[in-house]
């Protein structure tokens, strides 16, 4: 078996390498073998052969494992087990109490990045203290007070791994509501100027056409609603599912841009080509609804342009607007959950809308950035390809 132990300083700080993985040890000594006790060094020597040992027993015992590439299930396991060999030499100084935030981090990153529940978190652990007993037996003369360590480090490890994975789903949860009740304001507006709207109108067709834009867009409340539900009961990694389906994004730039006429709202208009794509039409067009919503909102009252476009492979979707520009400070944070300019801390909203954009074009395989100066205005630009497929797992087909 390769070695997979070396050590060296950097910048002050002190690494092991774990099977190619690079840890910071907890204390800043030298790494010069004498900080550690015999025990802890041999306990390190093996980090390859825990490792190996681990891995194959998790993917082959835990559900859902064996689709995580290896460096996402291995998360931070030899982070802990740099902890473990420190803590086994018995010094104040190597009994760092890092294990909490090593395991704090395991938890929250099964929450955010699979489809683990807590069942499959205490596996992990359990199954790395039988590996550690069967890879050290014969190689480590581990001693009772060893034992003990080892197993309260693990059975710690475990129940911080598990409060943190319930707290950032739960995070994820309220996250999730907060942005579809946020979403559903679109529709709910359409559906009362459009009743308003039919109430003085005196036209047959008028009154017709406005029914049929009131049942459509309540049918769109009636699928947030049971997103919304979806959303306070769901279980799993905030991924966003994917309905596919092939159409000319024109179209619904298009529909947009009528619903913004038919509001009475800023003038919305559009420049856009015809570009047939593969994408999810509900997500696609509730994230241009948060842009152009967002547009009208911090415009100053002057135009808000749609523009789509393909550029080889890529949709190329932008919304501008006139507005104030956004500080460069913090252009990097409004796509994160519950951050706002405080100067438009009168306006409704909590930034929700953004993070939802980000989710959309991240599940389709994109980004989206946004350019904004005094001189030239905000836009905000979703690209993406124009084929998602080899991108999403979708709900359907």
């Amino acid at each position: 078996m390769a070695q997979c132990l070396a050590g060296m300083a950097w910048a002050g700080k002190i690494f092991v390498f774990i099977d190619g993985i690079k840890v910071p040890m907890a204390h800043k000594q030298r790494f010069d073998g004498s900080a550690l006790s015999l025990i802890s060094q041999q306990f390190l020597g093996l980090g390859e052969a825990f490792i190996w040992r681990w891995e194959r027993e998790a993917r082959a015992r835990i559900l859902g494992a064996d689709a995580l590439k290896r460096q996402s299930l291995i998360s931070t396991f030899p982070a802990l087990l740099v902890h473990l060999a420190q803590i086994l030499t018995p010094s104040p100084l190597l009994a760092a109490n890092g294990i909490e935030t090593i395991a704090s981090a395991h938890g929250a990153e099964r929450a955010r990045t699979t489809q683990f529940g807590p069942d499959q978190i205490a596996q992990e652990y359990q199954i790395l203290s039988e590996t550690i007993s069967v890879v050290a037996d014969g190689h480590i003369a581990l001693i009772r007070r060893d034992w003990a360590i080892i197993d309260r480090s693990i059975n710690l490890a475990m129940r911080q791994a598990l409060r943190a994975f319930a707290f950032t789903q739960e995070d994820l949860r309220r996250k999730l509501a907060a942005s579809i009740s946020h979403d559903m304001r679109t529709p709910l507006a359409v559906v009362i100027n459009g009743a308003q709207l039919a109430q003085r109108s005196v036209d047959a067709e008028l009154t017709k056409r406005l029914a049929g834009k009131i049942a459509s867009d309540a049918d769109r409340l009636k699928e947030m609603l049971a997103e919304l539900l979806d959303a306070l009961t769901f279980t799993h990694g905030a991924k966003l599912a994917l309905e596919l389906s092939t159409f000319d994004i024109a179209d619904l730039v298009k529909e947009i841009c009528v619903e913004y006429q038919q509001m009475n709202a800023t003038c919305v208009r559009t420049c856009s080509e015809a570009v047939q794509g593969t994408w999810c039409r509900k997500s696609m067009r509730r994230a241009l609804e948060n842009l152009v919503n967002n547009a009208v909102k911090y415009g100053d009252g002057g135009a808000v342009e749609i523009v789509a476009a393909r550029r080889d492979e890529r949709l190329l979707l932008s919304v501008h607007n006139a507005g104030a520009p956004i500080p460069p400070e913090q252009q990097g944070r409004i796509f994160e959950y519950f951050t706002r300019d405080v100067a438009a801390a009168a306006s409704i909203g909590w930034g929700l809308g953004l993070p939802f954009v980000k989710r959309v074009a991240e599940s389709h395989g994109g980004a989206v950035m946004v350019d904004s100066s005094a001189a030239n205005g905000t836009t905000f630009l979703l690209e993406i390809p124009v084929d998602c497929r080899p991108y999403v797992q979708a709900t359907t087909g």
